[in-house]
């Protein structure tokens, strides 16, 4: 069974000129110069409403917009993002075999992209999924997207959707599965707290890149695989998972 892992994007980007280098476009670049087209016909404080930031960081993204070549892009997905995650994911050193997977087997959900391959080359951008933001006939990017992000990953001969992703990315893809199309399995990291399950924040963010890691590093191509994963204090929690979901526990907090 192929899988396909899907997780978020980070808010804060960077460009790295170094490897591991990106090695194509995206694959919905031309849906992306649309929305680049609709960012770029907002005023600064339209902009800086739609992202929900500061005025610093909506200086810098408006000004971004403003300068923003998509082709050529020199910095590689899977590196570009900063954060939580992305730091736990680790790419920039992992082997040339562990990379051949990772760009294989990821996928990472983008309001701005549509969904990237790991290598895939990218500029820094802001649009998180859940932006109201309203393009061609499409009033917010949900909309705009549609079932194009779950087509993609059932054209590429996809088995399994494995979600790591968050419950915003997530909706981009989930409302979409046919019966006879690859379905979703979700994959939660829980902490038991006054005996109930919670999935903090930060702690989920640092879960799902080690998680993503563990399986670039073992090579993992069958889900029965994945209730092996044990870093960080999780173990697979095998009463609370059904069919549909894999639930992991911490037995102890993991360092930073």
């Amino acid at each position: 069974m192929s899988l396909r892992f899907i997780i978020s994007p980070a808010k804060k980007m960077r460009v790295q000129d170094a490897p591991p280098w990106p090695v194509r476009e995206s694959a919905f670049l031309d849906r992306t110069e649309t929305l680049m087209r609709a960012v770029q016909r907002l005023s600064r404080d339209e902009a800086k409403i739609l992202w929900n930031c500061s005025d610093r960081l909506a200086d810098l993204n408006y000004e971004r917009f403003r300068d923003m070549e998509l082709r050529g892009a020199v910095t590689a997905a899977a590196v570009a993002y900063e954060g939580i995650q992305y730091t736990h994911l680790a790419p920039q050193v992992m082997s040339e075999e562990q990379l051949v997977w990772l760009d294989e087997h990821l996928r990472i959900l983008s309001g701005f992209y549509g969904m990237l391959r790991p290598l895939d080359g990218v500029v820094p951008y802001r649009l998180e999924m859940q932006a109201k933001l309203a393009a061609g006939d499409a009033r917010d990017l949900y909309e705009f997207w549609g079932s194009a992000l779950y087509e993609s990953l059932a054209k590429e001969g996809c088995g399994l959707i494995v979600n790591a992703a968050s419950v915003e990315y997530a909706r981009a893809v989930t409302p979409w599965v046919r019966p006879d199309g690859p379905q979703v399995l979700t994959c939660l990291f829980c902490v038991e707290r006054e005996g109930r399950l919670r999935q903090p924040a930060t702690e989920a963010k640092a879960a799902r890149g080690t998680f993503v890691r563990w399986c670039a590093e073992r090579g993992v191509t069958h889900k029965d695989e994945l209730c092996d994963f044990s870093e960080r204090g999780y173990a697979f929690d095998g009463d609370r998972s059904d069919s549909d979901t894999l639930v992991f526990t911490q037995s102890h907090p993991a360092a930073a």
